[in-house]
């Protein structure tokens, strides 16, 4: 595969990743945590601990670091060029989604699990980790547009 073929791969993989993380961050803004906030404590508490659980597994793990991955190196294949300097505001806006997701969401989910009464719980988790999660669904919707735009710079210059 040529070196233009394989960093067009790399992109689109990146792209692929990146819409399939900033729609699970979009559903959980617009329909999970919603849906929730109908339930009582108990149950809230109850099925956010299981999608916590459930959510770590090889597949979303596959595109929650693949996306950040992918748009690393495409970034790095990419430099220099103007799909280059859209791949970099990818990285940019992923990497603080990411990071929100680490120093904010992942914390919350541990206190959650924790033993303690579900109201308590609920009113410690609920407007901080909902609010946190719509900052990513921003900043990963932002770096999937930076992305998408990245697959289109090239074709603009040529014509193609």
């Amino acid at each position: 595969m040529s070196e233009k073929r394989n960093s067009r791969a790399v992109l689109g993989a990146a792209t692929v990743a990146m819409g399939l993380i900033a729609g699970v961050f979009y559903v959980f803004a617009c329909a999970v945590m919603p849906a929730l906030d109908r339930s009582d404590d108990r149950t809230y508490v109850e099925v956010m601990r299981d999608i916590n659980v459930v959510i770590q597994n090889p597949v979303f793990f596959l595109s929650f670091l693949g996306a950040l991955a992918l748009t690393g190196v495409s970034a790095w294949q990419l430099r220099g060029t103007t799909g280059g300097r859209w791949v970099t505001a990818a990285l940019v806006a992923y990497g603080l989604a990411f990071l929100v997701t680490v120093v904010f969401n992942v914390p919350l989910n541990d206190a959650l699990a924790a033993k303690g009464d579900p109201t308590a719980l609920r009113e410690h988790f609920e407007d901080p980790w909902v609010a946190w999660n719509v900052v990513r669904a921003v900043l990963s919707t932002l770096a999937l547009a930076c992305l998408a735009r990245a697959l289109t710079a090239g074709r603009a210059a040529t014509g193609r």
